[in-house]
């Protein structure tokens, strides 16, 4: 979680600026990231993903990300304007929608609904759920009950199909 700090601090600030990493040179930029430690597992495609979405944001949103949920009227509106971030697909969507609501506050009518199965409260499916080592281990434990499922899944069903 210290990707953000670590990107700021590697461009000379104390703060992310989504007008500077939209503009910044996006090789320099990967380097930046690439640098040990490294920000990400795969810092030059995630360079990449972050100078778009800053981009994004400085076209839609004045470059400032909290425009991105401030004002909006229903959850189902939030979860447009999040779909429609480059990245974001309909998962990543919800999980954000989520976090926003249970962890900031930000919650616009029908919030819960719109963020699907991470909206409930009580549940540990995502980092929206994550408030410390026990919540942590939860989610983890979610996380790796779904993989074994679907492996049990794929593997049933791929049987069902040799046999036909």
């Amino acid at each position: 979680m210290s990707g953000p700090y670590t990107i700021a601090r590697r461009l000379g600030s104390d703060d992310l600026d989504a007008h500077a990493i939209a503009a910044y040179d996006p090789e320099a930029f990967a380097a930046s990231l690439s640098e040990k430690p490294a920000v990400h597992r795969y810092p030059g495609s995630m360079a990449k993903r972050v100078q778009q979405l800053c981009a994004y944001l400085v076209e839609h949103y004045e470059g400032d990300a909290a425009m991105v949920w401030t004002g909006v009227g229903t959850g189902a509106e939030l979860l447009a304007r999040l779909r429609a971030l480059p990245g974001f697909g309909e998962q990543k969507a919800q999980i954000f929608l989520a976090l926003l609501g249970k962890r900031f506050g930000v919650r616009p009518r029908g919030w819960r609904e719109a963020a699907g199965g991470y909206g409930p409260a009580n549940v540990y499916r995502s980092a929206a759920d994550i408030t410390g080592p026990e919540s942590l281990a939860k989610v983890r434990a979610h996380k790796q009950e779904a993989k074994a499922a679907a492996k049990a899944e794929k593997a049933s069903t791929s049987g069902s199909s040799k046999r036909n």
